[in-house]
């Protein structure tokens, strides 16, 4: 019996691994445009180009056709869903709300369990400041997208973070095929530094209103630009 066990646990124990490494592996290609909205391909072409093998990569399909990152199509393969700008209008309505909630929620903790996350939040932003006196937009931009991750993680409610973190990776996409095409992002900082005043303060509305007020604004940037540029899809 001893003998039968050790063969059979092995690969049940890798399998879930192998799984969310293909999950990981597909949603950051999507996020960072390596796969573009709008791609076709069959989930042995996709699994090929990840170096991954097809039962992985075709669980983590199902997980992210789940989240409206792809649509998987019986015989005819997968196509990564495109968004339009109306799409994205409703994406940073649904974030605004959700990220302003988060912030509200951090600071009406005690101080100290507002001071791990709000230590956080300030490490994230100073990495963003240095990213920008470097000129390198895709590290701030991955520097962003964590401060608000962290901001959504940081709240405790995990059915909210679990919403955030899904529509979260469209806006994501949508920052990185517009990161060059707009102003250097220096209000981020400003307005990154606002929201985290409020919470250290533990004023609950101030930052609530801090937190939704950078995403408003964020917002009424990127909408006329994918306007002026013609970006009809993302």
């Amino acid at each position: 019996m001893s003998r039968l066990k050790t063969p059979i646990a092995e690969p049940l124990a890798k399998a879930p691994s192998l799984v969310a490494d293909a999950y990981q592996a597909l949603k950051d290609a999507i996020r960072d445009n390596a796969f573009a909205p709008g791609y076709q391909g069959s989930e042995q072409e996709i699994a090929l180009r990840l170096g991954m093998s097809r039962t992985p990569v075709h669980e983590a399909l199902i997980r992210l056709q789940e989240e409206g990152l792809v649509r998987v199509l019986p015989k005819r393969g997968v196509t990564v869903l495109a968004l339009s700008p109306d799409d994205m209008r409703e994406v940073y309505d649904v974030i605004i709300a959700l990220e302003g909630m988060a912030a509200e929620l951090i600071a009406s903790m005690s101080p100290k369990d507002r001071r791990p996350i709000v230590a956080a939040l300030e490490g994230i932003n100073a990495e963003m400041k240095i990213a920008l006196q470097r000129d390198e937009l895709d590290v701030w931009a991955r520097a962003d997208d964590r401060f608000h991750r962290t901001l959504i993680d940081g709240s405790g409610n995990m059915r909210l973070a679990r919403l955030a973190n899904t529509i979260m990776d469209q806006s994501h996409r949508a920052r990185m095929m517009t990161l060059r095409l707009r102003a250097k992002p220096t209000k981020s900082l400003k307005e990154h530094q606002a929201i985290i005043a409020a919470i250290k303060s533990g004023d609950s509305m101030l930052s609530c209103s801090e937190a939704q007020s950078h995403r408003r604004r964020a917002r009424s940037e990127l909408l006329p630009l994918l306007d002026q540029f013609g970006m009809k899809h993302l």
